[in-house]
């Protein structure tokens, strides 16, 4: 996802998500002892290797549910990448979705349950079993020109932050995208500037300038989310979104609290919600900003123009018709239909997103909008249950000659 890169890392328990790999660690691992080949690195797995197999017949599926209207929209704003983009996650081809994307736009908002049944068919990624998380829009106090009480830089891309292979790194080493890094004054290539330097100043001065907020706990929310509304004093509106990230690697800080006993359900402890965690940062400061700290990424914005939010799909995003998904897995553009243990995200979405832990089979991120309604049910958004991917008619029986899906399993 380009607009929100860490986005889905909110809810409870999901603020962790991340692995940190020390600033040390060689690109590509340890070198090989001597004599010895370096291993290629492994394939990511697709849907089609952990496994896909037809799901119910897809007229017993309650399309009404949710918003089908909506989902038929975002489905229609999709189409133009569907028919030209490589899928990810192998199971469909761009001729796939052509009948369906034809059709799409003859359909009306009241018909959208009628669409999907005319043109899909149901599919099951591995067992099915899923997990949703939400996101959404934050609106944040912040301007364009700093004035006093918004004093918090928010930095577009700096030109000095590239790519490049370390000197020491040894050939066989440089393989897939150098790391993102600063070539230091004496030509040496090194990691960015981390949290912690930028905050002191390390970008003070140069023009890096976009906007100005006013309060660093909320603009530190608005870098995991990735995209967000800066609310000037007169009303006036800047929706800035994705535009890079300094290269180094992001910590969830609730996990850290919850390891630390600082969030929990116990006596004493503050809820283990975005809120809550909001809370703690707010009433313990300096404690706050150390923690902050510890998560050595930092986002780096644009100003977006449009009706909302860009997702990785590069169409927009729309409160709860939209999903982040794990391209690997979902087909970006492909409807979803979800049966959950919260009624808020039953129904159809369309993936038209990623996210830096949205990772494997039926991990869902979803999008709530902007506002303080959606701040609260993304915030908390934590559900289970069973997922459906919707493939074009006739998908599955490719697929099935081709030896690329399982048998149907009873449920």
């Amino acid at each position: 996802m380009r607009w929100r890169k860490f986005a889905g890392l909110i809810a409870p328990l999901i603020l962790s998500a991340c692995t940190i790999i020390p600033s040390s660690a060689p690109p590509g691992g340890p070198p090989p002892a001597p004599g010895i080949a370096p291993t290629p690195p492994a394939a990511p797995l697709t849907a089609v290797d952990v496994g896909v197999r037809p799901g119910p017949a897809i007229e017993t599926l309650a399309l009404t549910a949710g918003q089908p209207g909506a989902a038929l929209r975002s489905f229609i704003e999709s189409c133009k990448v569907l028919l030209a983009r490589t899928d990810g996650s192998g199971l469909t081809r761009n001729d796939d979705w052509r009948p369906a994307c034809t059709a799409a736009p003859t359909w009306s908002s009241a018909g959208a349950a009628g669409f999907f049944t005319s043109y899909f068919e149901t599919a099951r990624v591995a067992d099915g079993r899923t997990y949703i998380t939400g996101y959404y829009e934050p609106e944040i106090a912040g301007i364009r020109t700093r004035q006093p009480g918004y004093d918090v830089p928010v930095y577009k891309v700096p030109p000095d932050l590239v790519r490049a292979w370390p000197e020491e790194t040894p050939p066989e080493q440089r393989v897939g995208r150098p790391p993102l890094g600063r070539f230091d004054a004496d030509g040496r290539f090194q990691p960015y500037h981390d949290r912690t330097a930028i905050e002191a100043g390390a970008l003070a001065g140069k023009g890096l300038e976009i906007a100005w907020a006013a309060d660093p706990i909320e603009l530190f929310f608005l870098q995991i989310q990735g995209s967000g509304r800066l609310i000037g004093p007169d009303g006036t509106v800047v929706r800035i979104g994705y535009a890079g990230q300094n290269g180094l690697p992001y910590t969830g800080i609730g996990q850290v609290m919850r390891d630390r006993g600082l969030i929990g359900e116990g006596p004493g402890q503050y809820p283990g919600s975005m809120q809550g965690i909001m809370r703690y940062l707010r009433e313990h400061p300096e404690e706050g900003k150390a923690l902050m700290r510890l998560n050595r990424s930092w986002v780096f914005f644009r100003e977006l123009t449009g009706d909302g939010p860009i997702g990785a799909l590069g169409v927009p995003v729309r409160p709860q018709a939209s999903v982040a998904a794990d391209p690997r897995m979902v087909p970006l553009g492909a409807p979803v239909f979800l049966t959950t243990d919260r009624v808020e995200v039953k129904g159809l979405w369309i993936a038209q997103d990623t996210g830096g832990a949205i990772k494997g089979a039926n991990r869902f991120d979803s999008f709530w909008g902007a506002g303080s309604a959606a701040r609260t049910i993304a915030g908390g958004m934590s559900a289970r249950g069973d997922a459906l991917v919707l493939l074009p008619k006739g998908t599955l029986a490719r697929l099935s000659s081709a030896g690329r899906t399982a048998p149907a399993a009873a449920r």
